[in-house]
């Protein structure tokens, strides 16, 4: 990958930065897939590149098995998003994008809940891995 840590954390910005703009405009309280093409055209007005409802490729033992892994968003071929509407977040949640990011061979990505009343303090959370730890800074 030839992404930077720095470029890395000005798209966690960026993207973080359309969530609560979503989220200022409709408010908590509504279904994952509303949060989701909203959060969708707040990415195109941003200039944002990403990919909608990922297939993520699963590999076991060397084969190339057919997958129904989708992650919600895959943000400039580098950010795994998974979002949430959910009143409590599960650890599951961490755990399945921790596992998408590894089978995207992707540095970081953000679990994102908007049933909350302030999603800047309570609705979002970062994940790093390995990949992460080998890019420059």
């Amino acid at each position: 990958m030839n992404f930077t840590k720095a470029f890395l954390k000005d798209l966690v910005y960026q993207v973080n930065g359309a969530a609560i703009e979503v989220h200022k405009s409709i408010g908590p309280g509504l279904l994952e897939g509303v949060y989701h093409q909203c959060l969708k055209k707040e990415l195109e007005l941003r200039k944002i590149n990403f990919l909608s409802e990922l297939t993520i490729p699963l590999k076991y033992k060397g084969f190339e098995l057919e997958s129904k892994l989708r992650c919600d968003l895959f943000v400039e071929n580098v950010l795994v998003l998974e979002l949430k509407s959910v009143n409590e977040v599960n650890p599951i949640f961490e755990a399945q994008l921790l596992t998408y990011m590894n089978l995207l061979h992707s540095p970081i990505g953000l679990l994102i809940n908007f049933n909350v009343k302030n999603i800047f303090y309570e609705g979002q959370k970062t994940l790093v891995n390995n990949y992460y730890t080998n890019l420059a800074d």
